[in-house]
């Protein structure tokens, strides 16, 4: 089997839905034999790592460890959702100071043990916290870690592509910006729908109260599934974010807006989701581009980020702004 790389990946929170998922999915796609799976949780890691066994990868060096040094040391890539998980009647944000300062663990962790790993990627929520805060800890550049806000456009996608009745690849250039939570910003102004400009559709064949609806389905996309399956996503986000990782390793480039670190005139010191690409020099990110409306949504998903941020800082996780920069001289 030919791999992308030989090269050491790490998952952390292995032992989870999510960290097994990615686990399996890294190893199918080919991304690296070199896969070490780590989680404090010895006898689940355990089970995980014979399942794998068990698959018979060829090719595949799996070790596991509740070690985070030996998980760690000589990692070029790591995947964490290593967070509690989002639980029936919780939002993103309720998981905000225990998984914030989980994060800030892993960023020390990342600084001493593996200070050269290339590409980071978040997953455990809120993941626009828990980024900023591990990026901080961390010492890394922003074009090093990045956190998985995808899910929130291929729900976008697949919602239009189910309303009008095509194949979701059909469904293209629609995308959400700004929190990975209930204040994200939708995108739908340029969206292409079979051919068809989204804005052609929206008050004809798509009824601007069905479109609310629509919206509103998306902003609580993940909650749905909590109800329909007894617990939080996993296979979605374990696919997606092993695809971040694999275009980070030089793999197909990843277009789906990435949260990344932003500090631009209009939106400054936080992490959210942009235009972005990921390949194997990182995340770049461009402007947002949308109508009046979808940016006031966009400003109010910034404010919303600021608000969450600032109540890091006053719980002492993260210093003041203006202290960042000895924390991590990279920002």
């Amino acid at each position: 089997m030919e791999f992308l790389t030989n090269e050491k990946l790490t998952i952390v929170g292995a032992a989870g839905m999510i960290g097994s998922n990615m686990a399996q999915t890294a190893l199918m796609m080919g991304l690296t034999p070199n896969l070490c799976l780590y989680d404090p949780y010895g006898p689940g890691l355990e089970g995980v790592a014979e399942e794998m066994f068990h698959c018979a990868f060829e090719g595949a060096s799996i070790t596991y460890t509740s070690d985070i040094k030996e998980a760690l040391s000589g990692a070029s890539y790591v995947i964490s959702s290593g967070g509690a998980p989002r639980k029936q009647g919780m939002t993103r944000e309720d998981l905000l100071k225990g998984n914030c300062e989980i994060a800030e663990q892993l960023g020390k962790d990342i600084k001493t043990y593996c200070p050269d790993v290339k590409h980071v990627v978040i997953i455990f929520n809120p993941a626009d916290l828990t980024g900023l805060v591990t990026l901080l800890h961390s010492g890394l550049k922003p074009s090093q870690l990045t956190t998985l806000a995808a899910l929130d456009s291929t729900r976008l996608q697949s919602a239009l592509a189910k309303e009008f009745g095509v194949q979701q690849s059909k469904v293209e250039n629609c995308h959400t910006y700004g929190g990975h939570g209930e204040q994200m910003a939708v995108f739908a102004s340029k969206a292409v729908v079979d051919g068809k400009p989204f804005a052609e559709l929206l008050g004809t064949s798509l009824p601007l109260v069905r479109w609310e609806e629509i919206k509103g389905n998306v902003i609580q996309g993940g909650k749905k599934i909590i109800e329909l399956r007894g617990r939080s996503s996993f296979q979605s986000p374990s696919y997606v974010s092993v695809e971040m990782i694999a275009a980070a390793m030089g793999g197909k480039k990843f277009t789906w807006p990435a949260g990344c670190y932003v500090n631009t005139a209009s939106y400054k010191n936080v992490m959210m989701a942009m235009p972005t690409v990921i390949d194997a020099e990182g995340v770049h990110y461009t402007d947002v581009e949308g109508t009046a409306d979808e940016m006031a949504a966009l400003d109010a998903s910034y404010r919303h980020l600021c608000k969450m941020r600032d109540e890091i800082i006053e719980l002492g996780i993260i210093p003041a702004v203006a202290d960042w920069k000895t924390l991590n001289p990279n920002l």
